[in-house]
């Protein structure tokens, strides 16, 4: 064996080496991300399992005290008004309690991923005009619903549509709760590869140290009990299906100014600038 030939296996096994090494150092960059992943979600559960606990627990406590109260005294005993008011109190915990359930049930769907797609091309101005028509109807009155963008009437996306009515039904029901004046708007738009699209709305907003984006008020505790106390579990299932069509959801909020959420997910469009 020559010189040259033991040089050649020499930078070989140094090769191989360094190789090792770099791997190594690689999957442990990998295993502490993961670590910490873990962790990160471990505390979200805690914290998500504890505000769907108080969801639960007040609505519930209610129920049973009201029904306590009519038991005890007897309704011969109550005067007919404090019964009828405490049936309607009944009546809007236990409406209230199915109306959490039954999103916390959409929400374990969409986490289970065992949801399927059925994508479809649709006319997208068609579409925006049907949520707009929809939540008209739950906003209170004076408060106008307006829908925009740059995009051809004509222009037409693939996607799936039960999600897309859910995602949107979600967001604008949100704001309505939040807009007692002013304006709702649906802007959408291409952008990248796909579909950007923003409810806007001039509600009262969150305050400025509670500014975090949809995906930092899983983890932050106070910022979770603010969106699920308001929204119920609306933004959570939200961000859920966003995930699911590989997209991104942001919040941006002004206190006493408005909101604006903003939904990016993949999308093929057509006819975009057609007729214009």
């Amino acid at each position: 064996m020559n010189i040259l030939q033991i040089i050649i296996i020499v930078v070989l096994l140094l090769l191989v080496a360094a190789g090792f090494f770099f791997m190594d150092r690689h999957y442990r960059t990998l295993l502490r991300k993961e670590v910490v992943r873990a962790r990160r979600s471990e505390h979200i559960k805690t914290v998500f399992l504890a505000n769907v606990s108080h969801a639960l627990r007040n609505p519930l406590n209610s129920i049973i005290s009201k029904s306590n109260e009519l038991i005890s005294d007897g309704v011969e005993n109550v005067k007919p008004q404090h019964i009828l008011n405490s049936i309607t109190q009944i009546n809007k915990d236990g409406n209230h309690l199915m109306y959490f359930v039954s999103q916390l049930l959409e929400l374990s769907n969409y986490e289970s991923g065992v949801q399927t797609f059925t994508f479809v091309e649709v006319n997208l101005a068609e579409l925006m005009a049907s949520y707009r028509r929809e939540i008209q109807r739950d906003v209170n009155l004076g408060v106008s619903v307006m829908v925009r963008s740059k995009l051809s009437p004509h222009c037409k996306g693939t996607l799936d549509t039960n999600l897309m009515y859910q995602l949107m039904m979600h967001l604008l029901q949100n704001a309505a709760r939040h807009t007692s004046e002013g304006s709702i708007t649906i802007n959408y738009e291409s952008e990248r590869n796909g579909l950007r699209v923003n409810i806007i709305d001039t509600g009262d907003g969150v305050p400025q140290n509670l500014h975090p984006s949809i995906s930092d008020a899983s983890s932050n505790d106070e910022a979770l009990n603010l969106f699920n106390q308001d929204s119920g579990l609306g933004l959570s299932i939200s961000k859920a299906i966003v995930d699911a069509l590989n997209g991104e959801i942001s919040i941006n909020s002004d206190e006493g100014k408005g909101t604006t959420v903003t939904v990016f997910f993949p999308c093929r469009l057509r006819d975009k600038n057609k007729g214009l």
